[in-house]
C-alpha cells in the first residue's frame, strides 16, 4: 500500500509514517471500539474518518484525511455524512480541529453544520521545530 502523508494538512502525523505504522494506528482504534469508515476508490483507499471518544461524556473526535488527488471530488462530505448518520445517540457533539490555511476543509465542515469554537494558538510543534495554531469547530445535536 502506497502511503502519502502530507505534512502541511495532518495535525498529528508527519512523515515519515510507513503504511504498516498506520495500519497498526488503525487496527488499535478499532480495538479501542471507535468508529472508522474508508474512501475506497477502485480498490485504493483514498481517505478516511474516525471517531473517537474525547473523555468528556457524549462528545467524540473527529480526524479525517483524504489523499491529494482525491480531494475537492466529494469523497470528503460522503464521510463526513457516513459519519453523522453513525453517530451514537448519546454523544451530543463531535469536534474537530483544522490548521486554519486550510480553507477548503473549513468550507467542507462548516457545509456540514460544524461551527468555529476557538483557536488552539501555537499548539502543534511541527518536525522542523515551527509551531502551527489549530481552529477548533464542533457539531452539536438536540437532546433526544
Amino acid at each position: 500500500m502506497k502511503v502519502v502523508v502530507d505534512e502541511d494538512r495532518w495535525l498529528a502525523t508527519q512523515p515519515p509514517a510507513s503504511a504498516e505504522e498506520l495500519a497498526e494506528r488503525f487496527r488499535g482504534s478499532v480495538r479501542q471500539g471507535n468508529l472508522l469508515f474508508a474512501l475506497v476508490d477502485g480498490g485504493e483507499v483514498a481517505g478516511a474518518l474516525g471517531l473517537n471518544p474525547t473523555g468528556a461524556a457524549g462528545v467524540l473526535a473527529l480526524g479525517m484525511w483524504i489523499l491529494p488527488a482525491w480531494r475537492g471530488r466529494g469523497g470528503g462530505r460522503l464521510l463526513i455524512e457516513a459519519a453523522l448518520a453513525a453517530r451514537p445517540p448519546e454523544a451530543h457533539k463531535i469536534e474537530l480541529e483544522v490548521f486554519p490555511d486550510n480553507e477548503a476543509a473549513i468550507g467542507l465542515y462548516e457545509a456540514t453544520g460544524f461551527e468555529r469554537e476557538g483557536l488552539r494558538r501555537d499548539h502543534y510543534r511541527r518536525a522542523d521545530g515551527s509551531l502551527r495554531s489549530a481552529l477548533i469547530m464542533a457539531r452539536l445535536f438536540p437532546a433526544g
